[in-house]
C-alpha cells in the first residue's frame, strides 16, 4: 500500500514597511534587502490621514493618496521585483484607482513588468452628505483576489489594518471565508505588525532596560504558518528587539474587549497565547475566531468649524496671578463676538528656586473654536499680541499667534456587510465582486473570565505603578484604551484585582465623570481599560493637550499606589 503525505506549504514571511503616513522613508528599501520576505506591506492611513487625503482632494480631484508611497517605489519596486516580493499597501487613500495608475506609470517609466491591482468600494462619501470622507473598513479577501490573479503590486483604500496580512496569507494557503480559526490568527499578526516599529521596542514601556537598544528600531515582520499561527520577528542585525513585552504592548493598542471584530472574522484576543521562541522572535499560538459581525464600521470625517491657538509663559513667582490676569484681558477683548468654545489650561511645568528660565515657567494655553473662521482668526491673534506691554511681568508667548485653522470632527457609523460593493480590480482590468461574509454573529461582550487568587497580603511600599507594569495607550475616535500588562504572573496576581475601575479613576482624575470598561485578558496578563468621550471628537478635533492619548498610559505608570515589596 502506498502512503502519501501532504506536505504543508511553507511559512509567508510578511513585512511591514510603513505604520503610519510620515514614517521612516527608507524603511521600504532596509526591508526589501535586510532578509527573506515574500510580501511586504505598508499601512499609510488613519482617522487623521483620511480627513488630511480629504482635503487634498479638494484641492485635486486626482489627489487623495499617500505621495509618499510612490517615491519610496521610485527607489525600490526594480529590488522588489528582483527578489520577487509583492507589495501590499493601503496607501491609495481616497483614491486607489489613481495610485495603481501612477503606479502603473512608474514601473513603465523604471522598465519593471509589474502587474498591478487595486480594491475599492469602500468609498461611501456621496451617502453621507455633508461628509469629507466616508469610508468603510473593508477586509482582505479582495487583496487575497489580487493576489491570485498575480497581481505584484495591490493598492487599496480604506481595509483595516490587518487585511493587509489577513489578505496575503488567505490568498498564499487557500484560505476560505468559514477558516476562521486561520484568519483569526493572521488577524492578529496583522495588528502586530501593522504599527511597525512598535512591535520592536518603539514607544515601549521598558525601553530603558540593559541591553535594549531603541535608537532605531528595525521594523517587523510574521512568519504565518498555514495553520493561522505565526512567528513576530525582524531582519537579522536591525535595530531595536522582540519579545513577549513588546508583542503584548501592541497587542493592547487601540483593542477593547476580548471579541476583536472586523470585516472577515472576530478574533477572541482571550485566546492568544505568546511563547518567546528564540531571540527576537515570539510565537503566536491558540487564537481561536468567530463569525464576523453584520455590520461594517465607517469611519465619517467632516469639517467642525475652526480653531486657534495661544501658549503664553508664565514665569517665576505669582503664576497663579499672571494666568488669572492674562485670562481676564483676553475674556474682556473677546466679548465684543465671542467664539463658541474658549478654553484655558494651566501646565504647571515651573519649580521654585529653579537654576533656568525654562524650568521656572509654567505655560497657560489657549484654545478657541468656532464655525465662523473670523471669529477665532485676527479676533484672537490681534487681541494676544496687543497684550505685549500691558499684561503680566515677563509677558512672552511660545510662537506668535496664527490666522486659524480648520479641524476636522471624526464619527464611526455601521452599515450592512451588503451594503458596500466590496471589488477586486485585476491587473488585466477585470472587475471581480467581493461577496459580502456568508455566516455573521451579533457582537457581544464576552464573559467576565476567571481571575488569578490574589497575592497573599504583605509588606508594601508605596511606587510608581510602572514599577511593575507596562502600558500603552492609545485612540479610537473619541474614546481612548489604556492596556495595562504584568510581566510575571505573581504581579499578574496583584495587578488583576487591584486596578479595577474605581482604583483607576484614582489615579487619573480626568477619567472620574467619563464611563470607564474594564476588559482583563488573563492569558496576557493584562488589563485593558477603554475611556470613552475623553478625547472629544476625535484627533483631528485636538481637544486635548495629549490628543491622540499616546501617553495617557505613561501618565498611569507614573502614578503611586502601594505596592507589594515581593513585587519590587
Amino acid at each position: 500500500m502506498t502512503t502519501t503525505t501532504t506536505t504543508p506549504p511553507p511559512p509567508l514571511r510578511v513585512g511591514n514597511a510603513s505604520g503610519f503616513y510620515g514614517d521612516r522613508f527608507d524603511a521600504m528599501r532596509e526591508m526589501l534587502t535586510g532578509g527573506e520576505l515574500d510580501v511586504l506591506t505598508g499601512d499609510y492611513l488613519a482617522e487623521l490621514t483620511m480627513l488630511i487625503l480629504g482635503r487634498d482632494r479638494l484641492k485635486d480631484p486626482a489627489a487623495g493618496y499617500a505621495r509618499t508611497f510612490l517615491r519610496q517605489l521610485e527607489d525600490t519596486l526594480g529590488t522588489a521585483h528582483d527578489r520577487g516580493v509583492r507589495i501590499v499597501t493601503n496607501a491609495g487613500g481616497l483614491n486607489p484607482a489613481g495610485l495603481a495608475d501612477a503606479v502603473r506609470g512608474l514601473a513603465e517609466r523604471l522598465g519593471v513588468p509589474v502587474r498591478v491591482a487595486h480594491v475599492e468600494g469602500d468609498d461611501l462619501t456621496a451617502a453621507h452628505p455633508g461628509t469629507l470622507a466616508a469610508h468603510a473598513y473593508l477586509g482582505g479577501f479582495g487583496i487575497a483576489a489580487c493576489l491570485r490573479s498575480g497581481a505584484d503590486v495591490v493598492v487599496t483604500g480604506r481595509v483595516t489594518d490587518a487585511a493587509l496580512v489577513t489578505g496575503p496569507a488567505a490568498a498564499h494557503f487557500g484560505w476560505g471565508p468559514r477558516e476562521y480559526d486561520r484568519l483569526a490568527g493572521a488577524v492578529v499578526a496583522g495588528h502586530v505588525l501593522e504599527c511597525g516599529t512598535q512591535a520592536t521596542g518603539g514607544n515601549y514601556a521598558f525601553f530603558h532596560e540593559p541591553g535594549k537598544d531603541v535608537r532605531r528600531p528595525g521594523f517587523p515582520l510574521a512568519e504565518i504558518h498555514a495553520d493561522g499561527s505565526s512567528v513576530i520577528t525582524k531582519h537579522p542585525g536591525t535595530g531595536g528587539f522582540v519579545d513577549i513585552g513588546t508583542v503584548t504592548a501592541q497587542l493592547l493598542y487601540e483593542t477593547g474587549g476580548a471579541r476583536y471584530a472586523g470585516p472577515d472574522v472576530t478574533a477572541r484576543l482571550d485566546t492568544v497565547r505568546l511563547t518567546q521562541d528564540g531571540p527576537d522572535r515570539v510565537r503566536i499560538a491558540g487564537v481561536r475566531g468567530e463569525a464576523p459581525p453584520p455590520t461594517l464600521k465607517v469611519g465619517l470625517n467632516r469639517l467642525g468649524g475652526f480653531r486657534n491657538e495661544v501658549v503664553f509663559v508664565l514665569t517665576g513667582l505669582d503664576i497663579e496671578a499672571k494666568a488669572e490676569l492674562v485670562k481676564g484681558q483676553l475674556a474682556d477683548a473677546l466679548a465684543k463676538d465671542p467664539p463658541a468654545e474658549v478654553r484655558w489650561e494651566l501646565a504647571r511645568t515651573d519649580r521654585p528656586d529653579a537654576d533656568t528660565e525654562e524650568t521656572a515657567s509654567a505655560l497657560l494655553r489657549l484654545v478657541v473654536r468656532d464655525p465662523e473662521e473670523r471669529k477665532v482668526g485676527r479676533a484672537l491673534s490681534g487681541a494676544a499680541v496687543e497684550l505685549a506691554l500691558g499684561s503680566y511681568p515677563g509677558f512672552h508667548v511660545v510662537a506668535p499667534p496664527g490666522k486659524g485653522a480648520p479641524y476636522g470632527v471624526f464619527a464611526a457609523r455601521y452599515v450592512p456587510q451588503d451594503a458596500v460593493a466590496h471589488t477586486a480590480v485585476l491587473p488585466d482590468g477585470r472587475r471581480v465582486p467581493v461577496p459580502p461574509a456568508a455566516d455573521t454573529r451579533v457582537l457581544e461582550e464576552a464573559g467576565a473570565p476567571e481571575l488569578p487568587e490574589p497575592l497573599p497580603a504583605g509588606a508594601v511600599r508605596r511606587a510608581p505603578l510602572g514599577s511593575v507594569a507596562g502600558a500603552r495607550s492609545g485612540d479610537k475616535g473619541g474614546n481612548a484604551n489604556v492596556g495595562v500588562w504584568a510581566r510575571s504572573e505573581d504581579g499578574w496576581r496583584w495587578l488583576a484585582h487591584e486596578l479595577t475601575v474605581e482604583r483607576f479613576r484614582d489615579l487619573l482624575p480626568e477619567t472620574r465623570d467619563l464611563p470607564v470598561t474594564r476588559h482583563p485578558l488573563p492569558r496576557l496578563r493584562a488589563l485593558n481599560f477603554v475611556v470613552e468621550g475623553i478625547l472629544g471628537e476625535g484627533v483631528a478635533a485636538q481637544a486635548r493637550f495629549d490628543p491622540q492619548a499616546k501617553a495617557l498610559g505613561e501618565w498611569l505608570r507614573s502614578r503611586h499606589l502601594d505596592i507589594p515589596e515581593s513585587l519590587l
